[in-house]
């Protein structure tokens, strides 16, 4: 197998092109070619001691690999290496940002909006819920026990109170639950997260705006993973509907290096509201002079970020935009449509069992037994077997309490079930190579 190539083609011209708009006196620029090809090649094989994160056979974890447009300008970016901290350091690739950031406000249907990109999901919930904490510094941050433990850490980080609720049996937050803790007052902000990283399920963000009318929250969307299937009509109504409702939430975070085909890291937060800009202005001795418009860092808790990022998902923006019916949703669609073909093989499958339908292109299933203890033991085996026959999957923990119904004997607090994101577009066509490998590996 042969690695993409086609950015590389791309780079050189792009360089080329870049280079032909600076009119300068030569530099001199000396290396040791021969040393230097020596330490990339030494650095290219430790980084064969890796799974294959970017081929359709690694069905597991949440790797996706870039776009060749989003490498090829992430790289030639590089020889600029602005910083989108400030105008004086990102002339270009500021405004880029800012571009792309509108486009997906417009994504969420949000015209008026304040957001910037961020090192990653992590970085862009700590800023929802900073600012979440200057508006309630008093009151709780809720979410679900199926959010992205991020949000629990962050909250101590940042002093506020954090609580969490259970969830229901396909990993959506119990409205009941939720209800029980806002009846006893002082939450300030509810997170729903908009695509877990577990399931793959969606919070029931209709009924939680029903009830914020009359417990007056604030709600965060973490759709760090999920953001982009905003985009799609081949997900249940249910679940369509969930989305078209973004657009009424407080805060909202997506990663375009999950779903957006971008390099690591590349996150982005944005908030409904542009008044929010107070709790972040600074003033800088040194730093925000090059223009009078607001400046990125001056919206932003990080400082240097790398204008790499915008230039890279510019491009992917011009080359395909994040559009419904357009090339990039088209994609995404297949992912879906892989992950219900996945589901419906398993529903029929003498030897497995899915544990819910998948909401966006997340599936996890069981190995069918007589006790949970036995089939976790038999899923942690196959998850080896299916690795030395080149497939890879990962492992996920289901709380044997949400099962109802079962013809098993529970005898365990968690079932260990398999499970696979089929978030590559190619997936849908190495759907039947997956099928068979996973049954050699029984």
């Amino acid at each position: 197998m042969k690695l993409e190539r086609e950015s590389i083609k791309l780079l050189t011209k792009a360089l080329e092109k870049l280079e032909s708009g600076f009119d300068l006196p030569e530099m001199s620029q000396s290396f040791d070619s021969e040393k230097m090809e020596e330490v990339i090649l030494k650095t290219a094989e430790r980084m064969r001691d890796n799974y294959p994160y970017f081929h359709p056979l690694f069905a597991g974890q949440m790797l996706k690999p870039p776009h060749p447009i989003a490498k090829a300008a992430y790289m030639m970016a590089m020889w600029i290496n602005p910083n989108n901290h400030a105008m004086d350091g990102s002339k270009a690739s500021s405004p880029m940002e800012k571009e792309v950031v509108a486009d997906l406000a417009k994504m969420f249907g949000w015209k008026e909006h304040l957001g910037h990109l961020t090192g990653g999901g992590t970085m862009a919930n700590l800023e929802a819920l900073w600012v979440a904490g200057k508006i309630h510094p008093d009151k709780t941050i809720i979410a679900s026990d199926q959010a992205h433990y991020t949000h629990e850490r962050i909250s101590e980080v940042l002093k506020l109170k954090f609580d969490k609720v259970e969830t229901d049996h396909q990993g959506r937050i119990s409205l009941k639950a939720l209800e029980e803790k806002l009846r006893k007052g002082n939450v300030g902000t509810v997170v729903c997260t908009m695509g877990t990283t577990g399931l793959g399920s969606v919070d029931p963000l209709k009924e939680v705006l029903e009830l914020q009318k009359e417990y007056k929250f604030r709600i965060h969307a973490d759709a760090a993973y999920g953001g982009y299937f905003k985009l799609l009509e081949n997900l249940d109504t249910e679940t369509v509907e969930k989305f078209e409702l973004l657009n009424t939430v407080d805060s909202i975070v997506i990663d375009p290096h999950k779903q957006g085909l971008q390099p690591y890291g590349c996150g982005c937060v944005l908030f409904q509201n542009p008044d929010v800009a107070k709790y972040y202005i600074h003033d800088s001795p040194y730093t925000y002079f090059t223009s009078d418009d607001l400046h990125l860092g001056e919206i932003s808790l990080e400082c240097s970020r790398a204008g790499a990022s915008a230039v890279g998902l510019w491009a992917t923006h011009q080359l395909m935009p994040p559009v419904k019916d357009g090339e990039f949703a088209k994609d995404l669609s297949k992912s879906r449509n892989a992950a219900l073909k996945f589901y419906e093989k398993l529903a029929e499958s003498a030897q497995f069992f899915p544990i819910v339908k998948p909401e966006t292109d997340i599936v996890v299933w069981g190995t069918k037994g007589e006790r949970t203890s036995e089939m976790s033991q038999a899923a942690q085996a196959l998850f080896k077997r299916a690795e030395e026959n080149q497939l890879y999957l990962s492992l996920y923990k289901y709380p044997t309490a949400k099962f109802s119904n079962v013809d098993f004997e529970i005898d365990s607090e968690y079932l260990v079930c398999l499970r696979s994101s089929l978030m590559k577009p190619e997936h849908k066509d190495w759907l039947e190579e997956i099928w068979a490998r996973l049954g050699k590996s029984i």
